[in-house]
Parts: structure tokens; C-alpha cells; sequence
């Protein structure tokens, strides 16, 4: 069910309601964030959207979190907005929802400012423009203003977006810094720097990352399960547990 604004809801109802939407962001993130059925075509499955209610969920909580930490009324009323764009995007009103993003671009603060920019780049995957949207994620990611979370995320969304027209190297070179344990995107881009590696043939750096992926404890169980069969796929035990890698559900269930 989309939020809508209203104007009757007293401040710390808004701020419940923003504390409700951070925790389903977060949780909404962190099972889907590099979802995919067939390794073998890792390449075309990253060049096509990848979820834009992943994207619109955090473009939602970074407006929040902003208005939150500020809560005066310009960043209230660019919370609304971009509330009322997710509504226009589960609308189906796709061209709508983007063009109310605009203003926020042009005048809003820099956390809803970068949120709205993401949720603009999500609906322009959705619009098959990964060119576009990859843009959007660039300048994202170089915004020294934006939340550092927010410009990790562009920053492999971008690649993402770019992935079937970027060579192996590139991506490594792009991701690798965020792949890296302890990093909170070490899961999403870790996943596609071992994937990279795989383009380029290089199977024991790739199971290697595949292994320590699954083996670490903040990997959601989603992509545990993608990264240990892979890992053992080309030769890498990644199961500590035996026990309890066989009560959990495959990546097929």
C-alpha cells in the first residue's frame, strides 16, 4: 500500500511513519538487492531494470531520514513529495511521478535532493533508459552533499545499469572498494565484482568471493544461498554449518 501524505497527522505520527518505512526499506533491501536466477546470464540480467521498488523504497527512506534529522517544513513537504511520486509510480503513472521529482532536483535539500534523483533513475529503468538512469546514478555518486549511503548505492546501480556495455575490468575497478567485509554493500557488490571475475575467467578469485559472500554473517540468506552454491560451483567450501545449511530453503525454493 503506497504512503500518502496527510496534512493531519501530527509530527510524531510523521516520524513513526518514517520509522516504519526506514525498517521496511532496509529489510526490502536486503532481499532484493542483487536477485537473479541464472549466473550464466549475469551480464544481460544486470543490463535490465533491477527492482525499482528497491530503488523507490530508499529514495523514500533517505527523503525520511533527511526530514527526520532537519524536520523543518521545506524538508516535510519534500518528504510528501516523494511520497506522492511512489504513489504515482504504483499508479502505473510513471511520466507523472518523474516529472513531480523535478522541483525536488532543482531546489530541495541535499538528502531529498539525492533521494529524488534515485527514484527518478528508478523510474527510468523501469522505462527500459538505462543510459539515463545511469547518469542520474552518476551524479549521485559524485555529490559530496548526498549521504554517503545513497552514493554507494548509485555508485553500483550505476554499474548495474551500465553492466552489459562496461568490460569485466571496469567493474571490478568501479566496485571493488565496496566489496570488501564489513562494508555494508559487500553483499550487492561483492556479488557482481565475483561475477566480473567469472567474465574474465578468473574462477578462483570469483569462488573465493563467492565464498566469503555467503560465509559472512550480515549476507542476507537470500544471497547466502545464491553465493554458497556458486562458491561450490568452482570449488569453494563455503558451508560452516552443515546442520543449518540443510534446514534453510535453496535459492530455487
Amino acid at each position: 500500500m503506497a504512503l500518502r501524505p496527510d496534512n493531519s497527522l501530527t509530527p510524531e505520527e510523521k516520524r513513526a511513519r518514517a520509522q516504519a518505512a526506514q525498517d521496511d526499506v532496509l529489510l526490502r533491501e536486503v532481499d532484493d538487492a542483487v536477485r537473479q536466477d541464472q549466473y550464466a546470464e549475469a551480464a544481460q540480467r544486470y543490463g535490465r531494470p533491477v527492482g525499482i521498488a528497491v530503488i523507490i523504497a530508499l529514495a523514500l527512506f533517505g527523503g525520511y531520514l533527511f526530514w527526520d534529522h532537519r524536520q523543518t517544513a521545506a524538508q516535510e513537504k519534500d518528504s510528501e513529495a516523494l511520497v506522492s511520486a511512489l504513489d504515482q509510480v504504483e499508479r502505473g503513472n510513471l511520466g507523472s511521478a518523474s516529472t513531480a521529482l523535478d522541483p525536488i532536483i532543482a531546489d530541495g535539500g541535499d538528502g531529498a535532493k539525492a533521494a529524488a534523483q534515485l527514484l527518478k533513475a528508478g523510474i527510468a529503468m523501469e522505462q527500459s533508459k538505462p543510459e539515463e538512469a545511469a547518469k542520474l546514478y552518476d551524479t549521485v555518486a559524485a555529490d559530496g552533499d548526498a549521504p554517503q549511503a545513497m552514493r554507494d548505492l548509485a555508485t553500483i546501480r550505476a554499474v548495474t545499469a551500465r553492466y552489459d556495455r562496461m568490460k569485466p575490468a571496469e567493474v571490478v575497478a568501479k566496485l571493488k572498494p565496496l566489496a570488501v567485509p564489513g562494508n555494508p554493500w559487500f553483499g550487492p557488490a561483492g556479488e557482481i565484482v565475483a561475477m566480473a571475475y567469472l567474465d574474465q575467467g578468473k574462477t578462483a578469485e570469483a569462488g573465493t568471493l563467492f565464498g566469503a559472500i555467503a560465509k559472512d554473517k550480515n549476507t542476507p540468506e537470500t544471497l547466502k544461498s545464491r553465493t554458497r552454491q556458486m562458491a561450490g560451483l568452482l570449488g569453494v567450501d563455503a558451508i560452516d554449518d552443515v546442520d543449518t545449511v540443510l534446514k534453510q530453503p535453496t535459492a530455487a525454493e
